[in-house]
């Protein structure tokens, strides 16, 4: 399978910065763009505009947004994670937010790793490439999951 990376994002700026930063350091996979937690559900789950989507066939990962329009992340991540077709698929969080409730809400509900976005585009480009490569490259994930 093609290994895709999910990315739930409102911010247009913070989308195009994402993707730059993500080519720029090599990282060629496909990115599929959300803008919403609903959209993002509705990707995961082939359901409304998705709906004939191959469900089984899910992004290698999520980088997922906190603050969002329709159903705020952590409530998506929850939802990825109660549903037995999504319950491993890794769940990057990756936000502005440095607050310690939205980390241990986030640990909580399941989030594999929580990445604050760096304001510089050197910091932020650095980030991307350690994600692409650790999540893309490095990670295993089990047979039944992919």
């Amino acid at each position: 399978m093609t290994k895709r990376i999910l990315l739930v994002e409102d911010n247009e700026s913070d989308e195009k910065l994402t993707v730059r930063a993500l080519a720029k350091c090599g990282v060629s996979n496909e990115v599929i763009v959300t803008r919403d937690g609903a959209e993002a559900l509705d990707y995961l789950f082939a359901t409304g505009a998705h709906t004939g989507r191959d469900v089984s066939d899910l992004p290698t990962v999520v980088l997922l947004d906190l603050n969002l329009p329709k159903i705020e992340g952590l409530e998506v991540l929850r939802q990825i994670r109660a549903d037995s077709r999504t319950h491993l698929l890794p769940v990057v969080i990756l936000t502005s937010s440095n607050e310690d409730e939205d980390r241990l809400r986030g640990y909580s509900l399941g989030a594999n790793a929580y990445v604050r976005k760096p304001v510089e585009f050197s910091e932020f480009a650095a980030a991307a490439k350690t994600l692409g490569l650790f999540w893309l490259l490095l990670n295993e994930i089990p047979a039944r999951a992919q």
